[in-house]
């Protein structure tokens, strides 16, 4: 009982502040005999075949199981430590065990078929038909078709694949990790004076005089895109993309993972009998095939590459005649790209960095979903990871301040009302231990439990901004901007569905190559000029951003996109030939071919796509979290797939006006509410009236 994990949060938050390493063996031996009690339970003849009486058997223990290993493996991503990794690592094979267990059972899945051909599925609502649906395709794919070895066979490679998985994302944040450069002021000419500021309070926490360099994007970014010293940019740059590989420290090389990983998934879809696991892994998502995803990846960079080649051309001509590089290199792109801005637009980056402090972008952003969605956003005192880390609760219809939380854990205005929708904390700051990037992951879902009490969502929010320095608040980027109103996107998905039914509610059951609909349709409005007046103001005026350095901005919005696309679809291709070609590829990937087999289709596809070719010693595979640790193998293409779709509904809000109350109000009740419990396709059509259209895609990035 004094194990913060056997906690339920069903209706309170967890407890992330007791969590620790020891508590995660015992917690699993209670959950996971529980889990396993409850499915020998419900295919027996005790369960009746009733949706609800198999949700309150199966449904109650297994979400409690998940959402205890939640919490570990989403602590051991944004505070890792040597005794967490462990105890994750040693326990992963477990919970790996019992739900690749859960998917396969031949009586479970037999339960399920007979539940779907019964007369009382005919009568179940539309939602929950669909997740009887998405079970008996889930079962399928799960390996509950497959008998003997075959079986066994399957098994072992999902418990291999998980940890293989663990292991690279591992790598990857200690090879980051790892990389500190201490250098002088001198060497840090042209840095911004935030950016200088962390670097010489790094260096001090470290013992050290001067400035103490990292690969950790608030430092990485702005060196490589403001210091004037070249041979400090390459230097970082090569230590940047060579992470991970077997150019550095060998019990961090991912070449191997990477070899193992694609043969054992290809293995997989062959046991499923399909042609690969590209094939595999298009089976739940929106388009139909690769050859499908390949033709619409290629007709982006096809329309894209004629841009990319004029700014690259662009970018060496004002390199040599205005900054004395004579040959652009990989590591001169972003700093010459900059430069180029300064002078075509008159602004810099540092400059517009200026306006966006933490606490008023966080206000605009709050006060525009309120507009648009009805909700307000009330920061409350929470237990969390770490202490710059905040909790805030939605409310609906921009409800008050919060009086009480009752005995169920919800939280009831000053009026006695309960309307509190979701809630979510917000981890904004990088720091070492903490995965790269910026995601937004699941504490937990709604439900209308079987017990009749009604859970709601808790997301959680995770960046890696620049903290504060020199007493000020902290300072983002445009592009940290954008970043996180990504995120919010995806929390917005996840907080604000009206779907009960745990399968389908939020972003579960959302087309893979969908889920990103929401997250790129918010990064549309960091380019309104009344937006960003009502979340700008100058960290020592608190002066808004003026309109004619806005209008700058704007005319810039376009610069460098078609390098930008092109290098997407660049990722994309890769992605998916690896996938789907594998078993084609002319030397074969896989156990025992080394770094150069998936560097040679690497290579193949950047001379096809790319309007440039790499440095010889990059190898960006090796750090691709995406795709063998983040579940977007065969699906990264999905980015470019959704960003069609979010243009598209952006449009809507064009035509309406951003503030457009009653525009929010109908993309929030099609998109947002309705989440995975019909097809993202249908969500679209029932807002915007019709299919999408990818006109919209292309004015907003200048590629018409």
């Amino acid at each position: 009982m004094n194990n913060p994990l056997l906690l339920s949060i069903a209706h309170a938050l967890p407890r992330f502040d007791l969590i620790e390493p020891e508590h995660v063996a015992p917690a699993l031996d209670v959950l996971l005999a529980e889990a396993d009690s409850a499915l020998e339970r419900v295919v027996g003849p005790d369960v009746p075949l009733d949706y609800d009486a198999i949700s309150a058997v199966l449904d109650v223990a297994v979400e409690r199981l998940g959402t205890a290993w939640g919490q570990v493996s989403f602590l051991q991503s944004v505070a890792d430590t040597p005794a967490l990794r462990a105890a994750q690592t040693r326990n992963l094979p477990r919970v790996t065990d019992f739900y690749t267990r859960l998917g396969a059972d031949t009586r479970l899945y037999a339960k399920y078929r007979a539940l779907a051909a019964s007369p009382q599925a005919a009568a179940l609502s539309t939602t929950r038909k669909k997740v009887l649906a998405d079970a008996m395709r889930d079962f399928v794919l799960g390996g509950a078709d497959l008998q003997g070895a075959a079986r066994e066979r399957f098994a072992a490679i999902q418990e291999r694949c998980s940890a293989l998985s663990q292991s690279f994302g591992e790598h990857v944040l200690d090879a980051t990790d790892a990389f500190t450069l201490n250098v002088t002021e001198v060497q840090l000419s042209g840095v911004p004076a935030d950016v200088k500021a962390a670097a010489r309070d790094a260096a001090g926490a470290a013992g050290l005089h001067g400035y103490q360099l990292s690969l950790h994007a608030p430092c990485y970014r702005p060196v490589l895109q403001f210091a004037d010293d070249r041979a400090l940019r390459e230097q970082l740059f090569r230590a940047y993309n060579t992470r991970a590989s077997e150019l550095g420290p060998t019990a961090r090389d991912n070449t191997a993972v990477i070899e193992e990983l694609v043969a054992l998934r290809q293995e997989e879809a062959a046991l499923l009998g399909l042609p690969s696991y590209a094939h595999v892994s298009l089976v739940p998502k929106m388009a139909q095939s690769p050859a499908e995803v390949l033709a619409f990846v290629r007709d982006l960079a096809r329309r894209a590459r004629p841009h990319a080649e004029r700014e690259l051309a662009e970018m060496r001509d004002f390199a040599a005649t205005e900054l004395d590089i004579a040959e652009l290199q990989a590591w001169d792109r972003a700093y010459v790209g900059e430069k180029l801005l300064q002078k075509r637009y008159a602004f810099s980056s540092t400059e517009v960095k200026q306006y966006f402090t933490e606490p008023r972008v966080l206000q605009g952003l709050f006060e525009l979903v309120q507009t648009l969605f009805g909700v307000s956003v009330i920061e409350e005192p929470a237990a969390v990871w770490h202490p710059s880390v905040r909790f805030f609760r939605l409310w609906r219809d921009g409800a008050g301040e919060t009086s009480e939380t009752d005995e169920s854990g919800e939280a009831r205005d000053a009026g006695g009302q309960a309307r509190a929708v979701a809630a979510f904390y917000l981890d904004l700051q990088a720091r070492p231990g903490k995965g790269q990037g910026a995601w937004m992951s699941s504490a937990r879902e709604r439900w209308l439990r079987p017990d009749g009490s009604q859970q709601l969502p808790l997301a959680q929010l995770v960046c890696n901004f620049a903290p504060p320095v020199n007493g000020k608040p902290a300072l983002l980027t445009h592009d940290d901007v954008v970043t996180l109103f990504h995120e919010f996107g995806h929390g917005l998905q996840q907080m604000l569905t009206q779907v009960n039914d745990l399968a389908v509610a939020g972003i579960s059951g959302v087309e893979w190559d969908a889920v990103e609909l929401p997250s790129q349709f918010m990064e549309n409005f960091c380019w309104d000029g009344g937006v960003l007046q009502g979340m700008t103001a100058h960290v020592d005026t608190g002066q808004p951003l003026p309109g004619e350095l806005f209008e700058r901005m704007l005319a810039a919005r376009n610069f460098n996109n078609g390098l930008a696309m092109v290098r997407q679809c660049e990722y994309a291709v890769f992605d998916m030939r690896l996938h789907a070609e594998v078993g084609a590829v002319g030397s074969g990937i896989g156990p025992g071919t080394g770094s150069g087999a998936v560097m040679a289709l690497a290579n193949e596809v950047s001379a096809e796509v790319a309007p440039e070719t790499p440095p010889a010693f990059v190898r960006y595979p090796h750090g691709f979290d995406h795709l063998f640790a983040g579940g977007y193998a065969a699906g990264f293409y999905g980015y470019a797939w959704a960003e069609v779709l979010s243009a598209d509904a952006f449009s809507a809000f064009e035509e309406a006006g951003v503030f457009d109350a009653n525009t929010g109000q109908r993309y929030r009740q099609n998109i947002l509410e309705t989440g995975g419990s019909r097809s993202a396709m249908d969500n679209f059509k029932a807002f915007r009236g019709r299919e999408p259209k990818l006109d919209a895609l292309l004015r907003y990035q200048g590629l018409t």
